[in-house]
């Protein structure tokens, strides 16, 4: 009797703790949502202050570029990269960054060189973005100015930004063109425009999906793929990443160039 009573408290004990946890798969079969997921913490989606860190993707707009035009692929073919199918010593390269020359935008946004993480700054009339390589700041003005008629050429271009609902929707023209799009060697002209939308999800993700317009360089506008950016929670400051040249000629001199097979002053 003792055997019998301890079974049937054992087996009434189990079902009401199996009745009060909580359940998985929001009572679907095949992994539905949690019944009890714990809500995102609030954040406001109008403040995209922070410091955002890409995670995962291609090292560049996408992996697949539209055609080019016949200037651009005279362009492309005579831009030498280090990195990707048509990589070659650095030494007998002509990526910019090889002589701390601007990255330019959106080669910085696309974060091709680790560490890669940028701030944005939120205050009345502008946004600024901070980036730690190369230490940059970019300015997007949001005082509801419109992009200038015929430009200056910039590094970084000229930028507005407004909110579009719970996006922020950056436009931006007037770019100089010896920069580069990637560390591939994609190019792109004085002509570029570019449009950036930020959606920030909750308060840890956010996306970012660029379009790049350029008739000179390509046949069709070149879409991003969602670039996915995650709140940094262990820095509250970028870090200092100058590029300085005169510590950039001496490696280039001591490792690039013999590992190029270059001598002398080349």
């Amino acid at each position: 009797m003792r055997v019998v009573v301890i079974l049937v408290v054992i087996i009434l004990t189990s079902a009401v703790l199996f009745a009060a946890a909580p359940q998985r798969g929001g009572g679907q079969r095949g992994g539905g949502q949690r019944g009890n997921a714990e809500p995102s913490p609030p954040h406001d989606p109008h403040d995209l202050s922070g410091i955002w860190v890409r995670r995962g993707g291609a090292l560049s707009l996408s992996d697949n570029p539209p055609p080019f035009t016949p200037e651009g692929k005279k362009r492309f073919d005579a831009n030498k990269p280090s990195y990707g199918p048509r990589s070659i010593p650095p030494a007998l390269g002509n990526d910019p960054m090889g002589n701390c020359d601007p990255l330019g935008i959106p080669r910085l946004l696309v974060l091709e060189n680790n560490p890669g993480d940028f701030e944005f700054i939120q205050i009345p009339g502008r946004v600024l973005q901070i980036f730690d390589r190369h230490h940059v700041h970019r300015i997007i003005w949001t005082d509801g100015r419109e992009l200038p008629k015929d430009p200056d050429a910039r590094m970084l271009g000229w930028s507005v930004g407004q909110w579009e609902g719970d996006t922020f929707v950056v436009k931006s023209n007037g770019f100089d063109e010896r920069t580069w799009l990637d560390h591939f060697g994609y190019p792109h002209s004085d002509e570029m425009t570019l449009e950036e939308r930020y959606h920030r999800l909750d308060r840890d993700n956010m996306q970012m999906v660029i379009t790049l317009t350029d008739p000179v360089i390509y046949t069709k506008p070149w879409v991003s793929e969602t670039k996915n950016l995650r709140l940094s929670p262990l820095k509250d400051f970028v870090d200092e990443l100058f590029c300085i040249p005169s510590e950039e000629q001496a490696f280039n001199r001591r490792i690039r160039n013999p590992a190029g097979g270059l001598t002398g002053k080349e």
